[in-house]
C-alpha cells in the first residue's frame, strides 16, 4: 500500500497560491521601502486581496513572507529526497545545494534577487528576522529524516545525534551563505554567489563527510 499523501485539493492549491501571492507582495514592499514603512493594507492591496483575507492567513505583516521563504527550503529538501539511492551523503548535499541555488534562467535569478532584497530588510527588523529563523528551524527539523534515510541508503552510519548535527549544519550553511551574499554585490552565479558560498560553508561544516567538496579526503575527513 502506498504511503504517499494524497495530492492537494483544488481548494488547498488555491489557498497556497493566494498565500504565495501575498508573500511576493510583502517581499517586494519590504525590499523597496522597508518593513517599518509597509502596512498590511498595502501588502493586501498589492496582492489584490481584501485585508480580511490577509489576516485569515497571516498574523502579522512580517509573517506574510514565510511561504516565500519556505518554498526555497522545500525545494532543496525535495532535491535531496530525489537523490539516486546509494549516493554518499556529502556529494548528495553538495549537488542538492548547487541545484537549489543555481540561476540557470531569468526566473531563478529573479527569485534569488528577491531573496536578497528580503534578507537585507531582515537585518533591520527583529520581527522579520524571527520569521526567517523560524523557517530555518522548521526546515532543519524536516530535513533530519531525509538525512537519516540518505545515510541508511548509502550505508553510512549516523546515530540520532549525528543526523541532527548534519541537518543543522546543512541548514545553517545555506542560511549563512544567503545572508552573506545578501550583504554583497556579488552576482547570482560564479564566485561569491549563493551556490558558491553555500558549498564553501558545507565544506567547512561537513568536511568529515567524505567527498563533500568533490575531492576524496575532504578537510577533516577520517
Amino acid at each position: 500500500m502506498s504511503t504517499e499523501p494524497p495530492p492537494p485539493s483544488l481548494t488547498e492549491r488555491r489557498k497556497a497560491a493566494t498565500q504565495l501571492d501575498i508573500a511576493h507582495a510583502a517581499a517586494e514592499l519590504f525590499a523597496a521601502q522597508g518593513p517599518h514603512a509597509t502596512t498590511a493594507e498595502e501588502i493586501a492591496r498589492r496582492a489584490g486581496v481584501a485585508l480580511r483575507t490577509f489576516y485569515r492567513y497571516f498574523r502579522s505583516k512580517q509573517d506574510a513572507v514565510s511561504p516565500l521563504l519556505t518554498v526555497g527550503a522545500d525545494r532543496w529538501r525535495a532535491l535531496l529526497e530525489d537523490t539516486e539511492p546509494g549516493t554518499a551523503l556529502g556529494p548528495a548535499l553538495r549537488a542538492a545545494v548547487e541545484q537549489a541555488l543555481a540561476a540557470p534562467d531569468e526566473r531563478s535569478a529573479e527569485a534569488l534577487l528577491r531573496t536578497r532584497g528580503l534578507l537585507r530588510a531582515v537585518a533591520d527588523d527583529p520581527a522579520l528576522r524571527a520569521v526567517w529563523y523560524r523557517v530555518n528551524q522548521e526546515s532543519e527539523e524536516r530535513l533530519a529524516p531525509v538525512i537519516a534515510r540518505l545515510a541508511d541508503g548509502a550505508d553510512e552510519t549516523l546515530d540520532a545525534l549525528e543526523v541532527r548535527l548534519v541537518a543543522a549544519a546543512a541548514t545553517d550553511a545555506i542560511r549563512i551563505a544567503l545572508e552573506t551574499w545578501a550583504g554583497t554585490g556579488a552576482g547570482v552565479e560564479g564566485p561569491g554567489s549563493p551556490a558558491d558560498l553555500a558549498v564553501r560553508c558545507l565544506t567547512r561544516l561537513l568536511g568529515g563527510l567524505g567527498g563533500i567538496d568533490g575531492v576524496a579526503g575532504a578537510p577533516g575527513h577520517r
